[in-house]
């Protein structure tokens, strides 16, 4: 009699239903300002900046930045970099704070008016972090973003400008 209580229970345990909540990740896609302190000259440089993550798991994803910082130019200088690299996220109530890892190809131009525009294309890598705000279960406010770039290439020992950015972004559950 024990023998075909067990049995039972072990054919019934395999009629539960599966999972139905699964899911392979969250991304966003986000658009912002950027402010680089460039390195080389004087003064600040302004521009646009094209955010995108990808979280594999809780902690883990890659993420993505283009910085158009070649738009406000007071020194007729710009440098827009195109990154890629893993993050690593925290999570604390709406707030996610996260470090990043980035590898990427940048360009350095000279945007003169009395000379045709310049540029010049180098391998740079970035570290970084930042936070974002989770505002809706769809928006979230990037509140900081901050890289510390590295034009290991760039003549003259290599540029290490500091890149600030902020922006909203679209996010994919």
């Amino acid at each position: 009699m024990l023998a075909g209580l067990l049995g039972s229970a072990v054919r019934e345990s395999h009629a539960q239903a599966a999972p139905t909540a699964s899911r392979a990740g969250i991304g966003q896609i986000g658009v912002g300002w950027s402010f680089a302190k460039p390195d080389y000259a004087q003064k600040n440089i302004q521009g646009l900046t094209i955010y995108g993550s990808f979280d594999f798991t809780r902690h883990w994803g890659i993420a993505g930045d283009i910085h158009r910082n070649s738009l406000i130019t007071p020194s007729d200088i710009g440098e827009d970099s195109y990154l890629l690299g893993p993050r690593y996220v925290f999570h604390h109530n709406r707030f996610t704070p996260y470090i990043k890892a980035q590898g990427g190809l940048a360009r350095f131009k000279y945007l003169y008016d009395y000379a045709p525009h310049t540029h010049y294309t180098y391998k740079i890598f970035a570290l970084g972090g930042g936070v974002d705000y989770e505002a809706t279960q769809h928006i979230n406010i990037r509140a900081i973003d901050f890289e510390y770039q590295k034009w290991p290439q760039f003549p003259t020992n290599g540029l290490t400008p500091f890149v600030f950015s902020f922006g909203a972004s679209y996010v994919l559950r």
